[in-house]
């Protein structure tokens, strides 16, 4: 029977961990004593934190599951991971893991927790797990592992900067070709190699060494507001949103939930209420499928530009959304898309409020050189031949965070921006770091979507992470719309009974 997992022996305080001769056997048949991983496996088996198989072997090219990595990085971090009575054997573990905020609601569950742990989880797990330390070098080795590590591309964002937080503190070392290989299995031997670096990082104070410097994009601070008869027909120069006169401006305000669902939200008296606070931008939300604009659009379209033209009256800028969602992929709907944007696009031709968002998020396993960009490489031209001069705003892959990709392909038009989406309880300095990037290569972006709660939007308020992304796009003159005005039933909600929420107070309160 298997013991790695059931029948750990008694744990030994963290000192002696430390203090053991980093050079003792492993005491395992399949265990070399010159394998690079015998070491390793030798001080995890003398402290307790693994026991192998009643054969005498490790297995140290098996892979190792979810909940047998996530029970060592507690048994780690607190001295104990008791197994539980009912339900799985690591529900318990698995259960303080998710409560400590080591992995997110959407990332493991149940049915995983006997699966082999991916390389990029197994990395969040211990950088948050074991609280790897942060330092004032972190930001500058972000660009530099973006630059060494040969498939940085291929993360995540969402993991991206614990992963150069475990390189950062020599958790990791990549392949022999210089890959981090993200979505590959874990083994045992490797497991156990991760898990005691990291415990030397957290417990012994060691630093790492000093990344080089890098240089991050800096903003043009001189930014101005206010609406469209004080800034006329927007445009993009040199990366930036500026306004008729060439001068960088940036747009606060507000997006609309589901247009079918909450149009009485759209109305001019509540876009007043939001112009009244200082906001110059209404985004509207006009849902694709979830019963929107494919099932019903001539009723649909009519609320949209009934709310278009109320924005235009209280002399607001105000975005058209093309919001799919649950139809992931843009390209699912592009016929029907080309016919609105046509339709919307001759209608505003001569209306500088409005910016047209073309793909809200795409998701799914989209991608933008696969699907975002030639259902965008579609649809620009269509509204270009009706209003040439438009700002059009293009989302990305992953709900529009993979920022990234259109920074390094992006489209061939003018008067583009590509669109950054957050929620302040799930997104954090990796994604800020992502639109560093993307500025460093020039990307325009505006950030049409972002709220106060975790990605679902309920959890929060998360006021604190909330000031630190807005104080991130302030000083960088990025736009943003804040989801949503409306009084549904969730924390990212602005409304609540006849006046503003802890969101929405909060929200107003940064125009």
């Amino acid at each position: 029977m298997k013991k790695f997992t059931k029948k750990f022996a008694q744990f030994i305080i963290f000192a002696t961990l430390l203090c053991l001769c980093a050079t003792g056997r492993a005491a395992f048949s399949d265990v070399p004593d010159d394998a690079w991983y015998a070491s390793d496996v030798g001080r995890m088996r003398d402290t307790g934190l693994i026991a192998g198989y009643d054969d005498g072997t490790f297995r140290p090219d098996a892979t190792i599951t979810y909940a047998e990595f996530v029970t060592i990085i507690k048994r780690c971090a607190t001295g104990e991971a008791q197994n539980s009575e009912n339900g799985h054997w690591a529900g318990a573990v698995m259960e303080y893991a998710y409560n400590s905020g080591w992995y997110d609601y959407d990332e493991i569950n149940a049915d995983m927790y006997d699966k082999p742990i991916p390389r990029y989880m197994a990395a969040k797990l211990i950088a948050l797990g074991l609280a790897l330390p942060e330092n004032e070098h972190e930001k500058n080795a972000y660009w530099e592992y973006m630059n060494s590590i040969k498939d940085f591309n291929s993360i995540n964002g969402r993991y991206a900067y614990l992963v150069v937080r475990c390189y950062n503190n020599g958790v990791l070392n990549g392949d022999e070709n210089g890959n981090f290989n993200p979505e590959s299995d874990l083994t045992r031997a490797e497991a156990g190699a991760m898990i005691l670096r990291a415990m030397d990082m957290s417990h012994t104070g060691a630093q790492p060494a000093t990344a080089p410097p890098a240089q991050s994009p800096q903003s043009d601070l001189n930014t101005v507001k206010g609406g469209v008869s004080a800034n006329g027909r927007l445009q993009v120069l040199g990366g930036r949103l500026c306004n008729e006169a060439g001068n960088p401006v940036v747009l606060h305000g507000m997006s609309s939930h589901g247009l079918h669902w909450f149009p009485q939200f759209t109305s001019r008296e509540y876009i007043r209420m939001t112009s009244g606070s200082g906001a110059n931008v209404f985004r509207i939300a006009m849902y694709t499928a979830e019963g929107g604009y494919i099932s019903q659009p001539d009723n649909v379209k009519t609320l949209l530009t009934t709310a278009v033209d109320n924005a235009i009256a209280e002399d607001m800028y105000v975005i058209i959304d093309w919001h799919i969602l649950s139809d992931g992929n843009p390209m699912t709907y592009v016929n029907q898309s080309k016919e609105f944007f046509n339709e919307v696009s001759a209608r505003y031709a001569n209306t500088p409020n409005v910016l047209y968002e073309i793909c809200n998020e795409p998701n799914g396993g989209v991608s933008w050189a696969n699907d975002i960009k030639p259902y965008a490489e579609t649809i620009i031209p269509v509204i270009r031949a009706n209003s040439p001069d438009s700002i059009i705003l293009v989302g990305s892959g992953t709900w529009s965070q993979d920022i990234n990709e259109p920074a390094d392909n992006p489209l061939a038009y003018g008067n583009i921006m590509y669109t950054c989406h957050f929620y302040a309880g799930t997104h954090g300095q990796w994604l800020r770091d992502r639109i560093d990037y993307a500025l460093g290569k020039g990307a325009p972006i505006f950030v049409t979507e972002w709220g106060t709660s975790a990605a679902d939007g309920n959890g929060g308020v998360y006021l604190e992470e909330s000031a630190r992304w807005l104080d991130f796009l302030d000083s960088r003159g990025i736009s943003w719309c804040n989801w949503s005005l409306c009084d549904k039933a969730e924390s990212s909600a602005a409304l609540s009974g006849d006046g503003l929420s802890q969101s929405g107070s909060f929200v107003f309160s940064r125009f």
